[in-house]
């Protein structure tokens, strides 16, 4: 803890300096390169107390998350841009061996070359190692919440106008090895297309995309045969009257897995609001989700492949629960107590979709199931209460989140009420 006590104080004089440091270089380096050069910097340390993890399934874990990353990006032409971000994420006190996804000591989170019209407008297309996130995340993202933070070996090529993006894609999941380097992993792929359309249906940005899911067994398949899904989706966010907006996102995907036909949907809706409250400008929103899962009796695949989101507080702040085979409503209320400090409450209850199919973790792989539905349909609900306090490149937050396990949750696992305690602090620019 001495080193993580240190770093706090240091991140604290960075924030009494009359300007960010970090900027000041910046501005510096584009001073002497003529705006042809951009660094970056983060550092990122999360002390987190997990008690009753996955409902009492694993053990109690106390560890402190240490995250760094130095970048930089060259423009050494208008239309042509060459980018690269080094990694180095370790866990100190974790007391087991660290899976990928925990440690991953210095490695390529990003390396791109990007060619595009100084204008943003026409054909562009970017190749290599990429974070990316598209629409709200649900489906195909890089959660900077994670650990590690999931990046994609990439080819995507474009044609942007003043109201659209058409986008073809390639991407591949980069999957961490710890203590190897993170080499690509082309038999897990998503490919397709996807598309933005801005002010073209009133203020509503809408989202269009067709996509395929192909997975090999080098790729990650377990089952029989392979993986191959067609996604079909939209997504709106509109703007509505008197500070009120409202997002929908409709998923049909069909295919197979292994050797049955896969046929399942997914919904997200999300009615919002703005308004002060005692002088404080709140934000209020609640939302319902829904993703199909199997029942056995069909002879097909049901359950929804949420892809590789950024799911972070998507289903609760512990990050328990994935968008598959499950029902959830979630109630987030964000009070912006003064200029860069929020304090956030949220609620979620969850209950399965088949009550035969298993309840699946955040990664989306499977945590418990009863095979004959006798477990009941009720999973839980979760209450969290979290802040963030931001001050040029410094971040403070801290947060408790606790799952109260359901009829299904006591009858299949030690029943645990799930719960989280946690104090970060960050820099970066």
């Amino acid at each position: 803890m001495p080193s993580a006590i240190f770093i706090f104080w240091w991140l604290l004089a960075c924030a009494s300096a009359q300007d960010d440091p970090g900027k000041q270089l910046n501005r510096m380096l584009a001073e002497k390169t003529g705006k042809r050069l951009q660094l970056s910097f983060e550092f990122r340390q999360r002390l987190e107390d997990r008690t009753g993890p996955v409902f009492g399934r694993d053990r109690d874990l106390a560890a402190d998350y240490l995250r760094t990353r130095f970048g930089a990006t060259w423009k050494p032409a208008p239309w042509l841009k060459l980018s690269g971000l080094a990694q180095d994420a370790r866990s100190a006190g974790y007391g087991l061996p660290e899976p990928g996804n925990v440690k991953d000591p210095l490695d390529l989170q990003e390396a791109y070359v990007e060619m595009m019209a100084a204008s943003q407008r026409g054909v562009g297309v970017t190749v290599g190692r990429q974070m990316i996130n598209y629409g709200d995340t649900r489906l195909i993202g890089s959660p900077q919440w994670a650990y590690t933070a999931r990046t994609w070996d990439t080819a995507r090529l474009y044609y942007l106008t003043k109201r659209t993006k058409w986008e073809f894609l390639s991407l591949s999941p980069v999957i961490p090895r710890g203590g190897e380097f993170n080499r690509p992993v082309l038999g897990d792929r998503i490919w397709g297309t996807y598309n933005t359309f801005r002010d073209v249906v009133g203020k509503a940005v809408i989202d269009a995309y067709v996509l395929r899911h192909d997975q090999n067994r080098p790729g990650g398949f377990t089952g029989v045969g392979t993986l191959g899904i067609n996604v079909f989706g939209s997504r709106w966010a509109v703007p509505l009257p008197r500070n009120f907006r409202f997002t929908a996102e409709g998923v049909l995907q069909g295919g197979k897995a292994g050797p049955l036909a896969h046929r399942a949907q997914g919904f997200a809706g999300q009615v919002g609001f703005k308004r002060d409250v005692a002088g404080k400008p709140v934000d209020f929103a609640n939302e319902y989700k829904y993703a199909s899962g199997t029942d056995p009796s069909s002879g097909k695949d049901g359950t929804f492949d949420q892809l590789y989101p950024a799911a972070h507080d998507k289903l609760g702040h512990v990050d328990l629960i994935g968008w598959k085979n499950i029902h959830n409503i979630r109630s987030i209320t964000t009070v912006t107590a003064r200029k860069g400090w929020n304090v956030v409450l949220m609620y979620n209850a969850s209950w399965l979709a088949s009550t035969r199919d298993a309840l699946y973790n955040i990664q989306g792989r499977p945590i418990v199931r009863s095979a004959n539905g006798s477990a009941g349909r009720w999973v839980g609900q979760e209450l969290d209460l979290y802040t963030n306090y931001q001050v040029w490149g410094l971040n403070l937050g801290a947060g408790i989140g606790q799952f109260f396990p359901g009829t299904f949750v006591r009858n299949t696992t030690p029943g645990a009420h799930s719960r989280l305690l946690y104090l970060s602090t960050g820099y970066s620019f």
